[in-house]
């Protein structure tokens, strides 16, 4: 996981926690939409699931459950998948754009909205808070969910997106024009969250700006305009604090500033981390209590679903 996702995602969630009740899915099998070493997949879902602590998301308030581990979400989005029409998941710009990169592509990738679809509306949520980026599959969410209810009457919540005021897209540093993804390749593209401080200034000092001397918000090239948005989400300073403080700084200045404000964020996030992870047991009695927690609810929605599309439920 990287800054963008961080700034995107969990530093929202952090602060939703205490607004509503929450639920945060590790999104495993949505992740073997492509091949992935299995070791590598495993170690990868326990570290996510730390970070998602790390970042300050509380166990004892919120559920942090693994996709796999609740066998209702792959049930459901079947069953999703049987009312949602093709033309719907073609027009999809990530299938499209992933589709592009890949010489087969799997029907796994083609239905991944669906499942995206089912991992919300199995909680009946209300809200769902995600980057910008998402906000074409949450409205096929409430596309398919209000299908449903035309077709077999009222049975799921229409959810809304919830996007952070700041920080929603962040930008790849060696591509300004592409979001910030765990799948770009190159090591200059992302800033992870478990980086040590020198390689997260290695980065954002050979991040992309533009032939302008110093910052002009006037005239503020895509490359610049994301370091200043790296820096006010994380400082989470006004648009005035930002054009006070960097009006006519030099790039090299303002690369240091930006490495330095992540560097300082990183740091304790970095330090439960580690913590978390050595605890023996901790990490897995969490993700087992919140998938006992949670499980009643996505359990009674397929049984809800299977009774109004007339499948069989065992009394």
């Amino acid at each position: 996981m990287h800054i963008g996702n961080y700034l995107g995602a969990l530093k929202t969630w952090t602060r939703l926690q205490h607004d509503y009740e929450c639920i945060y899915c590790i999104v495993d099998l949505h992740a073997i939409t492509v091949y992935q070493d299995p070791k590598e997949l495993l170690q990868k879902i326990r570290d996510t699931a730390a970070l998602f602590l790390a970042s300050g998301i509380d166990p004892q308030v919120s559920s942090v459950i693994v996709q796999s581990s609740i066998s209702a979400h792959a049930e459901l989005a079947w069953m999703l998948t049987c009312v949602t029409p093709m033309g719907w998941l073609s027009r999809m710009t990530q299938f499209k754009a992933k589709a592009e990169k890949q010489e087969t592509v799997g029907d796994g990738l083609f239905q991944y909205p669906v499942l995206m679809a089912a991992d919300i509306l199995l909680y009946q949520a209300a809200i769902v808070p995600v980057g910008d980026d998402q906000t074409q599959h949450v409205e096929l969410t409430r596309d398919i969910a209000q299908r449903f209810n035309s077709l077999y009457g009222e049975t799921f919540v229409v959810p809304e997106t919830k996007l952070p005021a700041v920080g929603a897209r962040i930008m790849g540093l060696d591509d300004p024009l592409k979001k910030m993804s765990k799948s770009e390749p190159g090591s200059g593209h992302a800033v992870a969250l478990l980086d040590p401080p020198e390689a997260v200034r290695r980065k954002i000092m050979r991040a992309t700006t533009d032939s302008n001397p110093a910052v002009d918000f006037d005239a503020l090239g895509p490359g610049v305009q994301n370091l200043l948005n790296i820096f006010q989400a994380f400082s989470e300073w006004s648009d005035d604090q930002m054009r006070a403080h960097f009006s006519g700084m030099r790039y090299g200045e303002l690369k240091k500033q930006v490495a330095e404000m992540v560097i300082t964020h990183l740091e304790p996030l970095q330090a439960r981390y580690r913590q978390i992870i050595s605890e023996p047991g901790y990490l897995d009695g969490v993700l087992r209590e919140a998938a006992a927690r949670v499980r009643p609810i996505a359990d009674s929605t397929v049984e809800l679903v299977k009774r109004r599309m007339g499948l069989y439920v065992a009394d």
